[in-house]
Order: structure tokens, then C-alpha cells, then sequence
């Protein structure tokens, strides 16, 4: 039974495959598909790019952000010998019209189904889990009644190194390429890497080895574009594919691809398997043992069932169902998908082509992995704790491979390890990572996690102003508020909120240990910061956003532009700093003037003319991205301040306005891809208010998710057990979870015979029976290995 069905595409029946039916998408429509060091990058159309450990420093492959064209890619042409006619097994770039056309993006895979002059290709392309080798899978079927002659030309440009190529004439004097004719493969190697080098700029080789092969050994090779393409043709027409033959051109200084030539015949109704691998090692013999290996279809085809069951494994931990079909394919696949793959492993896309680590970024994407598997979230943290200095700021984002980060002066990086510690504790109730030892960027010797954390913490109440609020310094978690507080005195009202929980979460952390002094300093400092942000922090019917460095204030009913501003009331609600009354009072405000059609946006009404001493948000058209966009990020925050008053209602409405499948049921207006967040949705204010954009490479997936199961279902992990606090739709008959929590697997069904939101009259914990009349019941920790039965009558 195919799923949300529009024009161009559809869910298949478990909502685990996005299969689309024309390569003419609004915009490219992309799959993410990696390990976690090895990846590639696929859309409807077979465009895309590859890498190894770091997208932006490690490029394998050359590609160019241009999403009207969609053209540089990976390609594999098919050509009919007999009749000189050829065509791709996607679409592009030849762009012939096929009779049939299917593009499957799946979990871990992507394949695309087309015929073309009678002949049916399958392309199936995916990552094993422990190589770093891309393969591609080409099945070939002759439908006709004659034999068919077939030509399969691959073409790549290779890269080896940082990203974008942009000087081309300058990069392609260091590649090289030679031809194995023995092993039938491509080798690309290159003698420039432009990443730090302790011999002098621009002085170290790319350390590694990239292939290109076969399993059927290659009728002719090319490295040559020239050559293979003809001069001032284009890849739609390449020289050599329409001739039937490549010129064997390989060595240095040319402008390098790899294009490898296999021919087979097809008999009527044959089918045959073609394998083609693209990867990169450390070293020729390691390169050996992988393509050795995946030239074999059934090492293939075990590769392609670990790589499946890997995933299945992480996506199944946590399973959910509830009335709404969208929330269910998103919540069970594709936001638990979206966050490891393109945030935590591959940290790139189509929008924004990454490789970075951002401090605040992954971290907070870490929180998808606590109900799936929380010795990686903690793998993350100590991460993080290695990208911190002696005096407690961070990098604001860092490159593996390089290690080159930026200090940074925005005020909140460094706070979020404090604050995912807390989460990991929640989950775990494991202090021990409290102890982990890890050094500081700037002093080897290792401290505590504890230190790190508080080191954090202590630095930003060194930077408070007279009034008690936190400086908002280069910029809060909203990048674009770059220059309200470059003179260290403007304030951030939303950093306030967010340091105040810190500090009452650390206050019995402190006293665990002994630490008497932080335990007085936190205490009092939290107080102070309560007192501050609820007098100098209110505007009267909201919160405000901040104050610039000359003390004016902003997100205030008195600012000209940018009125209301989103996150400093969700998370006075989020963080306990408004009051139960001043909390619906606020939410009250961002349903009635920042809640619209395509979800909560940033603030309202969006700056119309550049302010310098604001930043580049500003500079962004009126409706645009934080510029008064929906910014899903935060968007999902509206979501659990709204659940956390209990207006259900607003909860799930707030959830379903920026759940992508609920959007892409308008594919024209919308653009993006219906199967995984934007980073923004373009507001009220924008001549394309509705459209989508910058997909993949946004933190709202693992807050979504959080929103989602936290706080709508209400399953959520607190110190001393997993609380029930549902807040769900009255007209919901129920729903149910499996949770895994501690090590014990919690199977729970939650019933809802009287149709209310919230509300527990009734729980069964393995059959024995309570009644009850309470908003939210605490699960005991039970042992590990175990599974229960818990059945929920709300009422």
C-alpha cells in the first residue's frame, strides 16, 4: 500500500522507503548514505558526491552546489552497440526520457529502476558497514527478443582532497592516475593536500589510496575529461560513450576522471550483475583487500544484509504507534535516520556540503542515540571534552583529519556540555562519566568530565552584566545575532533561561561531590538569574530577545522590526523560569503572532532593512531562514513547551505543521524532500512562504524526535525511573511504545477510552493493577535483560 502519495513519489507500505517516480522533483531529492567515515551523497537524478571521513577536506569525488542543474555526479552510462543509442542508469546526465523511472531511497541505500530501449537497469548503491567503499550494484535485464550488445561506461571527477576543486588548473597538476590492467582498476593518488602541515604550506600528500574497478574486467579505462568528453562537449554527449570507446589516457596533470568501459551481451529475458566500486585507503594493500573482496556478488550481497540489519537494529530500539501515520514513518525511521546519518556521521548535504563537527551541533544531535544506544552519546561527549580549552570555551566548530577549529565568542557552544552530560545521566544514571578523564585543546594533561562541565558553566558567569543576565557576546544559539553583543555588553535573555536550568541541574552534582564552593555559587547565581530574567528580561506581555551593546532592546513590542522572538518563550516554559500563568501567557504569544501555516518561526515581524549592529540575520529577505522563517530547529522547542503546559492541541499542531510529510503534501509550494527535516521553511513574509530548504544538515531531526517521544507520547527518562506524562490528541485511541531503558525493554500500551489529552486513571505493570488519578506515573528501573508489560488507561 503506497503512503502520502503526491505526483512525485510516495512511502512504501512501511513507510521505510521514499520511492519516487520521476527524476523532475521540485528540487533534488537526496539520500545520505555512510557508515560512519565513508559516505556518499545520492539524489533522484544519480548526481552526488562521495568522501572519506570528512566531506570538506576529504572529497573523493569533485561536485559543485548547483540544485537548478543537478549535474555533477557519479555516472554510469548504458550503451546499445548495435544502434549507437545511450542513455544513464539515472537520469542524469544524458536526460533521456525513459520508459520507466524509480528512484528508492532507503535506509542505508539508494536504487534506481529505469528502462530504456528495452533494457531495465537497476542501480543499487550503498556503503558496507567496515570498508570505505562505495558500491554500485547494476543489474541489467533484456526485455526485448534480440540479443543485446551492451556498453557500460562509468564516469567520476576525481577530487582527492578539500572541497570545492575551485581551482582546477592548479589541483589537477598534483593527481595522478595510473591503470592495474591486472586488477582491472583506476588508481588515483595525489601529492597535495591543502590541510596543515608541520613542513610549511601546501607541503603534504594526500594519505591515501582511491580506487575505481570492476568484477568484470574493463574492455578500456580512461582518467582523461578531455579525452573521454571531447573538447567544449558536455556530458550529455560525451565523445568517447558515443564512439563506443575510451582512449586509455591516464598520468599526471590531466584533468583527472576515472571512466571504466565494460561490455557484456543479453540474451532475451537474461539478467545480469555488474559490479562497480569506488573507495579510498590508507594504502594500495588495503585497497587490494577491499575490492578484492567486493568483487564478489555474494560478498555484495552479504555486505548489502549486514549494512541492512546494522540499521535495523538502531532504528528498531525504539519502536512507536500511534493514529498518525506520518508521525510513526518519521518518529520509527527517518529522524532517527537523518541525525546519525547526516548530522553524526556524514555532517553534510545537498544545502550545506559539511565534514566539521560543530560543538553545539553534534552534541545536541547525540541525544537521537540515548534510547538506542547511550555509550555513543557518551562517545560524543568525550569528544567534545577534548575540543574544550583550560578555560572553559570551545571550539565553535572543528575539522577531523586537520583538527582546525575556530575559537569563538558566541556564548552558548560551550554550555551544551553540561547540558547533554544531564541528558546522558537522565538516560543512564551513569555518575561514573562524571570521572572520564580528558584533556583540554590547549593542556594534555586530562581532568575530570565534572571539570570540564564547570569549567564551562564558571565561564559564563564571568560574563554577566551589571544586571545579573548573561552577555550575549558574537552571538546566543542564534548564529545570525552576530554583532548584537561584539562590545561584550549587549545581553541574551534566551542564554539566561538556558544557564539558569544548568545551574539548579549541577547543584546536586556539585553536592555529590563535595563541592562546596560551586555548590553556594551555583545556588546563588541561579537565584539572581531568575530574578534578573523575569523583571529585566520581561517586556510586559513576553519575554524579550536581547539588548545590543548600546542597551537597546530587541524582540521588544517597542522594536520597530523583529517584535517577538520565539526562544526566549519556549524556553522560559522549557527551563522553569516563567511561572505556570506567565507560562501559558507567553505561549498564548507565539501561538497568536509566530505560529502560521508552515509551522512556529523565529520571530515576527522579520527585519526589512540590514542592521549592523544586529548581524547577518538581518540581512536575510523579510521570511527567510531565521530572518522570520520557520527555523525547525527551534520550532521543536515550541513543541515541548507547549506539551509541557499540557495544551495538547497546540502540542501536536505545532509537531505536524514542520513534520515533512505532512508538508510535502503540497510538493509545488513545499520543494523539499517529504521524508526528512528542513532546516527552515520560508515564512509569512517571503513571495515563497511554504518553501523548504537546507534538508539534511539541520539539528531539528533529534529535537523532533525528542519532541515527539519525550513529550507528546511522554516517555521520557528521568533519574529514578521512565515517566508516563502523555499529551496526546483527545480524539487518539491510543498508542503504544517500546522503550528501551537501562537495559530493560518497556512495552507499553497506552488506552484512551474517554477521550482526553492527558490524565492517567489507571496503570497495569506486568499485570498487577493500580488505579490512579494523576497527570504522569514514574516506571521503576527494572534489571537488566528483562521485559515488562505496562498498560496505560488514560482517564
Amino acid at each position: 500500500m503506497n503512503k502520502f502519495k503526491t505526483k512525485y513519489g510516495y512511502f512504501d507500505k512501511n513507510g521505510k522507503e521514499f520511492v519516487i517516480t520521476t527524476p523532475k522533483t521540485p528540487r533534488p531529492w537526496t539520500n545520505v548514505l555512510t557508515n560512519g567515515d565513508f559516505g556518499c551523497i545520492v539524489s533522484q537524478t544519480g548526481s552526488g558526491y562521495s568522501w572519506k571521513t570528512n566531506a570538506q577536506l576529504n572529497r573523493i569525488t569533485r561536485w559543485e552546489q548547483d540544485l537548478i542543474k543537478d549535474e555533477w555526479g557519479k555516472y554510469l552510462y548504458l550503451r546499445d552497440d548495435e544502434t549507437k543509442i545511450f542513455w544513464s542508469a539515472g537520469w542524469k546526465p544524458v536526460c533521456a526520457e525513459p520508459e520507466q523511472y524509480e528512484v528508492r531511497h532507503g535506509i542505508g541505500y539508494t536504487n534506481i529502476h529505469s528502462k530504456n530501449n528495452g533494457i531495465e537497469s537497476d542501480l543499487l548503491m550503498f556503503i558496507p558497514n567496515d570498508a570505505p567503499v562505495e558500491i554500485w550494484k547494476v543489474t541489467l535485464a533484456n526485455t526485448t527478443r534480440k540479443e543485446k550488445k551492451l556498453s557500460l561506461f562509468s564516469f567520476f571527477e576525481w577530487n582527492l582532497g578539500a572541497a570545492p576543486d575551485w581551482h582546477r588548473e592548479f589541483h589537477k597538476c598534483f593527481i595522478n592516475t595510473t591503470y592495474d590492467s591486472a586488477l582491472g582498476t583506476i588508481w588515483g593518488t595525489k601529492r597535495l593536500w591543502e590541510v596543515p602541515s608541520s613542513n610549511g604550506h601546501w607541503n603534504r600528500n594526500w594519505e591515501y589510496v582511491a580506487f575505481h574497478t570492476s568484477n568484470i574486467k574493463p574492455s578500456g579505462f580512461d582518467c582523461d575529461k578531455e579525452s573521454f568528453m571531447g573538447m567544449y562537449e558536455s556530458l550529455r554527449a560525451p565523445k568517447s560513450v558515443a564512439e563506443g570507446k575510451l582512449k586509455k589516457q591516464s598520468g599526471n596533470s590531466l584533468d583527472a576522471i576515472g571512466s571504466l568501459h565494460v561490455k557484456i551481451k543479453l540474451q532475451p529475458n537474461e539478467k545480469k550483475e555488474i559490479i562497480f566500486l569506488l573507495g579510498a585507503a590508507e594504502n594500495k594493500n588495503d585497497a587490494k583487500r577491499f575490492l578484492t573482496k567486493y568483487k564478489s556478488l555474494k560478498e555484495v550481497r552479504k555486505a548489502f544484509d549486514e549494512m541492512q540489519a546494522r540499521w535495523n537494529t538502531m532504528l528498531n530500539a525504539m519502536e512507536i504507534h500511534t493514529p498518525d501515520d506520518a508521525a510513526n514513518i518519521m518518529l520509527n525511521t527517518w529522524l532517527k535516520y537523518q541525525a546519525i546519518a547526516g548530522r553524526l556521521w556524514g555532517r553534510t548535504g545537498y544545502y550545506q556540503t559539511g565534514g566539521a563537527f560543530g560543538f553545539r551541533d553534534q552534541l545536541q544531535d547525540s541525544q537521537i542515540f540515548l534510547p538506542i544506544d547511550a555509550e555513543k552519546t557518551k562517545n560524543q561527549i568525550a569528544l567534545h571534552a577534548r575540543h574544550q580549552f583550560k578555560d572553559g570555551t570551545v571550539y565553535h566548530w572543528w575539522h577531523p583529519l586537520s583538527e582546525v577549529g575556530l575559537p569563538t565568542e558566541m556564548t552558548d557552544d560551550l554550555l551544551w556540555l553540561p547540558s547533554i552530560v544531564k541528558s546522558y545521566l537522565l538516560e543512564t544514571n551513569d555518575k561514573t562519566i562524571l570521572d572520564l578523564r580528558e584533556p583540554f585543546l590547549n593542556d594534555e594533561n586530562a581532568v575530570s568530565l565534572y571539570e570540564h562541565c564547570v569549567r564551562a558553566i564558571d565561564k559564563v558567569l564571568t560574563r554577566m552584566s551589571p544586571r545579573n543576565l548573561p552577555l550575549i557576546g558574537a552571538g546566543d544559539w542564534n548564529d545570525g545575532l552576530s554583532a548584537v553583543g561584539l562590545e561584550w555588553k549587549g545581553e541574551s535573555i534566551w542564554l539566561g533561561q538556558f544557564l539558569y536550568q544548568i545551574l539548579l541541574d549541577f547543584l546536586p552534582i556539585a553536592e555529590a561531590r563535595n563541592d562546596e564552593q560551586r555548590v553556594k555559587k551555583y545556588r546563588e547565581a541561579s537565584a539572581a538569574l531568575l530574578e534578573a530574567v523575569n523583571t529585566c528580561g520581561w517586556d510586559g506581555k513576553y519575554y524579550l530577545g536581547a539588548t545590543k551593546d548600546s542597551g537597546e532592546k530587541l524582540g521588544s513590542a517597542s522594536s520597530s522590526e523583529g517584535k517577538v522572538w520565539l526562544n526566549t518563550q519556549t524556553w522560559s516554559v522549557i527551563n522553569n523560569i516563567a511561572d505556570e500563568q506567565r507560562g501559558h501567557q507567553v505561549m498564548d504569544v507565539v501561538e497568536n503572532l509566530l505560529e502560521h501555516k508552515a509551522g512556529t518561526v523565529l520571530l515576527s515581524p522579520g527585519y526589512k532593512t540590514p542592521d549592523t549592529k544586529i548581524g547577518y540575520l538581518t540581512r536575510y529577505a523579510s521570511g527567510m531562514r531565521e530572518n522570520g522563517g520557520t527555523y525547525t530547529h527551534a520550532a521543536t522547542w515550541s513543541v515541548i513547551a507547549h506539551a509541557k503546559l499540557k495544551r495538547a492541541k497546540a502540542a501536536y499542531r505545532s509537531f505536524s505543521k514542520i513534520n515533512p510529510i505532512v508538508r510535502g503534501m503540497d510538493p509545488d509550494e513545499y520543494v523539499a524532500e517529504p521524508y526528512v527535516t528542513p532546516g527552515n521553511i520560508d515564512g509569512p513574509d517571503s513571495r515563497f512562504y511554504g518553501r523548504g530548504g537546507w534538508t539534511w544538515y539541520t539539528g531539528s531531526a533529534a529535537w523532533l524526535f525528542k519532541a515527539g517521544t519525550d513529550w507528546i507520547l511522554g516517555v521520557r527518562a528521568e533519574e529514578k525511573g521512565l515517566l508516563l506524562d502523555p499529551c496526546i490528541p483527545k480524539e487518539w485511541k491510543g498508542y503504544t511504545v517500546k522503550r528501551i531503558f537501562r537495559g530493560a525493554v518497556y512495552h507499553i500500551v497506552v488506552k484512551n477510552p474517554k477521550n482526553v489529552s492527558h490524565g492517567i486513571r489507571n496503570i497495569s505493570i506486568d499485570g498487577d493493577e493500580k488505579d490512579l488519578r494523576a497527570d504522569s506515573y514514574l516506571l521503576p528501573v527494572f534489571d537488566t535483560g528483562t521485559t515488562h508489560e505496562i498498560i496505560v488507561t488514560l482517564g
